[in-house]
């Protein structure tokens, strides 16, 4: 997969998700197979610039490039600016969010609500594909709602605004996350543009993968939700996209290796009282398929110290790895 002079190590891409692909989030999904990773989205205010938050969303220290820098507003010159300050910090590639369905977003007139106005999306693309000279790329859904998938119109606006590539999530902005995600229209897309197409939206297998792959014609694949449950979802698709065979899950002892490093490098990156916090979240969706005990489930929410919660992990894994050996 190819946008702009970057080529990416293979078809894989780990979604934007706010409150989830920070930096600990993109380093897992890099080790786990991931060929491109992209940040959380950054609003275009440059008075949120100062924020905690906002400085460890655009905190990459350390990181290889092409470093992908999502950002997000309904304002054009705003976001032309936002481009420009982000391309400053060391952003390899822009971004744009046209997807996102939540409602303190969309109220805004920001992600998938832009949608709906086709004048103001092409304002936005050709504002910020001028501002900078690294590529730019957007991210939408296949429309507004049911009645109006306008998602061809808006790629081919994109691509007469010299946008690099367009990634498309298979639902409409009121479906939210709701039902199955479409890719007919991802494939319609595909056909009706020149640039790179990602499809993004129930990608949860290295099946599932193959099939959205065959179905569409498209660049490449972007994956979300699937991936905050099991991370190790990349290079699974990937030996399958390459060889045709399923790669064996990981182990137990890799399992706990992999999670056990991750809230880790949580605790490092966000201090200890916001490590132990963001940390249940992911260790909350890691729990969701193997369901432990109500007492274990609580003891780890409660957790209040990075060393308890570390050990908890531990502990768990070790007692199932015991288990599946007698």
């Amino acid at each position: 997969m190819r946008i702009g002079p970057y080529k990416f190590s293979n078809q894989l891409a780990a979604a934007p998700m706010a409150g989830v692909t920070d930096r600990p989030f993109r380093q897992l999904c890099r080790v786990q197979g991931a060929g491109m990773v992209v940040s959380e989205m950054v609003g275009s205010n440059p008075k949120l610039r100062g924020t905690v938050k906002s400085q460890r969303r655009l905190d990459h220290a350390g990181e290889p490039g092409p470093r992908v820098i999502q950002i997000a507003g309904g304002d054009p010159a705003m976001l032309a600016q936002a481009a420009r300050y982000n391309v400053d910090q060391g952003a390899d590639i822009i971004d744009i969010n046209m997807g996102c369905p939540a409602k303190k977003v969309c109220r805004k007139s920001a992600g998938s609500a832009l949608l709906a106005d086709e004048s103001l999306v092409a304002q936005i693309l050709d504002a910020t594909v001028a501002a900078v000279t690294v590529p730019v790329t957007l991210k939408i859904r296949t429309g507004p709602d049911d009645t109006n998938r306008n998602g061809v119109r808006i790629a081919q606006l994109a691509q007469a605004s010299g946008i690099a590539a367009i990634s498309v999530h298979g639902r409409t902005r009121t479906q939210l996350f709701n039902g199955e995600a479409e890719h007919e229209t991802v494939r319609q897309i595909k056909q009706a543009v020149s640039i790179p197409v990602i499809a993004n939206g129930d990608i949860d297998s290295p099946q599932a993968a193959r099939r959205v792959l065959e179905a569409t014609g498209v660049d490449g694949l972007m994956i979300g939700r699937a991936a905050c449950r099991r991370p190790w979802l990349f290079a699974e698709i990937d030996h399958y996209l390459r060889t045709g065979t399923l790669l064996a899950a990981p182990t137990l002892q890799q399992e706990c290796e992999i999670i056990s490093t991750h809230i880790e490098q949580l605790y490092d990156f966000y201090g200890e009282r916001d490590g132990v916090r963001i940390a249940r979240k992911h260790l909350n969706w890691q729990f969701e398929r193997r369901q432990p005990g109500v007492a274990f489930r609580y003891d780890m929410m409660a957790a209040e110290s990075s060393a308890r919660q570390y050990r908890l992990v531990q502990a768990y894994y070790h007692g199932l790895d015991h288990l599946q050996a007698a």
